[in-house]
């Protein structure tokens, strides 16, 4: 028999079931973290963690930088050069 006790795997869920999820162990991370007991803080970070896991394995784009929010990237968007690159973004 599957151990369901922290929810079906992340592997097993759709990817919309799987974004749900996600979003909503995001939204009540802080009050676990705050008034959950030690197990409770330890399970939420492991389905956490697995699901994190899971959707980045799928949408690994999703999980890529803004480049606007790299070092790289805010430099090019000041119009200071890049080592490796060309004002135009281009490697070069």
């Amino acid at each position: 028999m599957t151990d369901r006790s922290h929810g079906i795997a992340p592997a097993q869920l759709a990817d919309d079931d799987l974004r749900r999820e996600l979003a909503h162990l995001h939204e009540t991370r802080h009050d676990t973290v705050l008034d959950g007991s030690e197990s409770a803080l330890r399970a939420h970070t492991e389905r956490m963690l697995a699901l994190e896991q899971e959707f980045l394995h799928r949408f690994p784009d999703a999980g890529a930088p803004d480049p606007r929010r790299t070092r790289a990237g805010s430099r090019e968007n000041a119009g200071q050069s890049v080592l490796g690159r060309n004002l135009g973004g281009d490697p070069g």
